[in-house]
């Protein structure tokens, strides 16, 4: 599955456009990673447990989005980007992600082949 932020894809034709995909989860900090937060809230710094919940929400995320293209009969997601949004006063995060499914070819024989992320 290619995914690209752009709405073009070098090197190929869009044959087909399948419409819009998501890709949807939503998580909720531990307690102790919400106490661990704001106790280096006050001192500053990377809020490390925070930024690992992030990752793991987008990978998910993106995964999700990939299966609803590809069960659409897409090969191929443009114009992808994520959407990010806290909840239950900073004790969640729901994170989407979100494009348009496509059905893709390579333009000639000679044309570049872009790999998926």
């Amino acid at each position: 599955m290619i995914i690209v932020t752009t709405n073009e894809l070098p090197g190929y034709r869009i044959d087909h456009v399948f419409g819009e995909v998501f890709g949807l989860t939503v998580r909720s900090r531990h307690l102790g990673s919400n106490i661990g937060a704001g106790l280096k809230s006050l001192a500053g710094g990377e809020l490390r447990g925070i930024t690992q919940l992030l990752h793991e929400c987008r990978e998910e995320a993106l995964a999700r989005l990939a299966a609803e293209a590809q069960g659409k009969g897409a090969n191929a997601v443009v114009a992808f980007r994520f959407e990010t949004t806290e909840y239950s006063n900073g004790g969640g995060v729901e994170v989407c992600a979100y494009g348009t499914a496509v059905g893709v070819r390579p333009l000639g024989s000679g044309a570049a082949q872009a790999t998926a992320p």
